[in-house]
């Protein structure tokens, strides 16, 4: 027996899932798609970036 690291998800399901993906959007969309989620992905990484940052510079303050 395998056991997927995903739980009850194999790589036949995967294959279908992206099939189906394939077959709604159209081939000329799915790169559309991906640029859009990487926008996203870099956005929210910038964000946790500058959030991080700004916690590092308030535990650098001295207390008052």
């Amino acid at each position: 027996m395998i056991v997927y690291p995903l739980g009850i998800i194999g790589p036949w399901q995967i294959v279908i899932i992206a099939l189906v993906i394939v077959l709604l959007f159209g081939g000329k969309k799915i790169p559309e798609l991906m640029k859009g989620v990487g926008k996203g992905v870099k956005s929210f990484k910038e964000g946790m970036k500058e959030v991080e940052d700004q916690i590092g510079e308030d535990q650098k303050e001295p207390e008052k």
